[in-house]
C-alpha cells in the first residue's frame, strides 16, 4: 500500500532541542543522509516552509512530508555491456571485471542526485543478465550469480555461478577458505619487511560509515599475506609493488590492512592516499614537463584465482594481467627513475 502524501507529523514538546534531521530519521526509521536528501529536494517543510537539516526544534511545529521516505526498490536490469569472459562452462563463468564497475546495485551507488534508473545501471549483474541465459538465484534478485565481490575501483577476476548447485558449492569453498585469491597492489612507501602476514581484525568505522577500520576490538577475523615484488624510489616518492594473498574476504580487506601499516594503495583516497602525486622539488631531479601524476582508480587488481570446479572437482587456475591503465601508470613511475 502506498503512503498518502502529504503526510504531517506534529512535534511533541519533549522533542525540543533535537535537530530536524535527527528527529525525522528516528520518526521515519530511515538514515539521516536520506532525510537530508529529502530536505535538499524541499520534500520536507517545517510549518509550511523549507528548513535546514540542522534546525533545532522547539516543540509544537508541524512537519509536512511531500514525498516517499523510502527509496524505490533496487533491481537488476539486463544491459548490453561488454564483458571480458576468461572462463565459461555450464556451471560457472569467471569475468575479468574492469575498475569503475559496481558488482551489483546497492547503497554504495546512491548519492543525493541519483534517481532509480541511475542507481540500477552499469553493474556487472546487469551485464551478466544480458550475456547469460541462466544465473543462480541463491543471492536473490539483486545479486543473481554473484558468489563473492570486488570493490568498484578494484579490477580483476570474479566468479559467477550459473545454477544454484554450483553457487552453493562455490560458496562453500569460499567459506572454507579453499579458494586461493592473489592480488597485485602498488602501495605508498616501503614496507619494513619483504614479506609478512597482517592479522588485524576488521570492522566498520563508527564515524565514517563508508570506511572499514582495524582499530576496534569487535572486528571480524581477517588474514592477508603480502610479498614485495619491487621497490621503487621515484621523484614522486617511494612505492612498493606487492603481491597479496588473502585467507578471508572482508570488505575492503587489502585496502584497510595495508593502510593500517602506513602504506595505502595508490589511488585509494578513502584510506589516505593522495589524489595526486607531485614530483619532489628538492633532493631529486624533477622530470622536465611532468610535475604530477594521478590515477583515477585504486592500484589493486585481482590477478589470480584457483578453485575446484563445483561439479567435477578439477582444479581451475586462472590469471589476469595488470590492465593497461595500471601498466601505463607503473611505466610512468619507472621511467621517472631514470629520466
Amino acid at each position: 500500500m502506498h503512503e498518502p502524501f502529504p503526510t504531517q507529523i506534529s512535534v511533541a514538546p519533549d522533542a525540543a532541542g533535537q535537530r530536524l534531521d535527527q528527529f525525522l530519521a528516528a520518526q521515519l526509521e530511515i538514515s539521516r543522509a536520506r532525510v537530508k536528501e529529502l530536505i535538499h529536494a524541499e520534500k520536507i517543510l517545517l510549518n509550511d516552509a523549507p528548513a535546514k537539516a540542522s534546525l533545532k526544534l522547539r516543540g509544537g511545529e508541524i512537519i509536512t512530508i511531500l514525498g516517499p521516505a523510502a527509496r524505490p526498490p533496487l533491481r537488476a536490469v539486463a544491459e548490453e555491456i561488454p564483458l571480458d569472459i576468461v572462463y565459461e562452462d555450464d556451471d560457472l563463468a569467471v569475468i575479468n571485471k574492469p575498475a569503475g564497475m559496481m558488482v551489483h546495485a546497492g547503497a554504495g551507488a546512491i548519492d543525493a542526485a541519483s534517481n532509480e534508473d541511475r542507481r540500477n545501471r552499469g553493474t556487472l549483474v546487469n551485464a551478466l543478465l544480458h550475456h547469460f541465459s541462466t544465473l543462480s538465484a541463491v543471492g536473490g534478485e539483486l545479486r543473481p550469480g554473484i558468489v563473492h565481490r570486488l570493490d568498484k575501483e578494484t579490477s580483476g577476476l570474479i566468479v559467477v555461478a550459473k545454477n544454484d548447485e554450483a553457487h552453493r558449492k562455490l560458496a562453500e569453498q569460499f567459506a572454507w577458505r579453499e579458494v586461493k585469491k592473489t592480488y597485485i597492489a602498488l602501495v605508498h612507501g616501503w614496507p619494513k619487511k619483504d614479506h609478512g602476514t597482517i592479522t588485524a581484525s576488521i570492522s566498520r568505522d563508527r564515524v565514517r560509515r563508508t570506511r572499514m577500520t582495524t582499530r576496534l576490538a569487535d572486528g571480524r577475523e581477517a588474514i592477508s599475506h603480502y610479498q614485495v615484488i619491487r621497490r621503487l624510489d621515484t621523484p614522486y616518492g617511494k612505492f612498493a609493488l606487492i603481491e597479496v594473498k588473502i585467507d578471508t574476504g572482508r570488505t575492503h580487506q587489502i585496502r584497510v590492512h595495508v593502510a593500517s601499516l602506513g602504506h595505502p594503495v595508490v589511488g585509494d583516497k578513502l584510506y589516505g592516499a593522495p589524489a595526486e602525486l607531485k614530483a619532489a622539488s628538492q633532493g631529486k631531479r624533477k622530470i622536465p614537463g611532468i610535475t604530477t601524476l594521478s590515477l583515477p582508480r585504486n592500484f589493486l587488481h585481482a590477478a589470480k584465482l584457483v578453485l575446484a570446479h563445483p561439479r567435477t572437482g578439477t582444479s581451475i587456475v586462472l590469471n589476469s594481467p595488470l590492465p593497461a591503465e595500471l601498466q601505463k601508470f607503473l611505466a610512468a613511475l619507472e621511467s621517472a627513475i631514470t629520466a
